[in-house]
């Protein structure tokens, strides 16, 4: 596949265009990548993306492990290949097991995962496959991580998919990763 909406070379970006780039390569991220590269074509959007990504990613209140895990169950329903080669290895440096990463990437249920991790596993998974999440699962999270938390992981599904889509749209080439793609 081709990409659709690759880099803009910097000589051929508009003043919105590189103040909304700079603004990437100035924040955690370091870099203009992923989402963010076809994004560039909307800056406003991109801009507003990118706060509420850096937010979800770097300071959510569930915390990166947490997080990370989220974002690997959102990237597994959206086959989306650019998302896992950039969290996959986050992910298991953040103690999410391998075992349970491997799972994931084979749309198996993940086995043996602490008890939080389970709640976000199945809060994530209900609310991909069935578009809501029972009463069961949404009181099990509240009771561990609080509205604040359920809130943040309630938008980590949302924004991940919103990348997803921005990506498999756009057909984004994954980046050079030590994860193995998704089968």
């Amino acid at each position: 596949m081709k990409e659709r909406l690759g880099p803009i070379p910097v000589v051929e970006m508009t003043p919105e265009q590189r103040a909304a780039a700079q603004a990437v390569i100035d924040g955690p991220r370091g870099a203009l990548y992923g989402p963010f590269v076809p994004l560039l074509r909307s800056p406003e959007l991109m801009s507003s993306a990118q706060r509420m990504g850096e937010y979800l990613r770097y300071r959510s209140a569930l915390g990166t492990r947490l997080s990370e895990l989220a974002i690997l169950v959102t990237a597994r329903q959206w086959d989306q290949q650019v998302e896992w080669a950039i969290h996959a290895p986050i992910a298991a440096q953040e103690g999410i097991a391998p075992a349970a990463i491997d799972a994931i990437a084979q749309r198996r249920a993940p086995g043996g995962l602490a008890q939080d991790e389970q709640a976000v596993y199945d809060f994530c998974m209900e609310l991909h496959t069935h578009k809501r999440v029972s009463d069961a699962t949404w009181q099990r999270a509240v009771a561990l991580f609080g509205e604040h938390g359920v809130t943040d992981l309630v938008g980590l599904n949302g924004y991940y998919t919103l990348l997803a889509m921005v990506m498999n749209a756009t057909q984004s080439a994954p980046p050079a990763s030590t994860a193995a793609p998704l089968p």
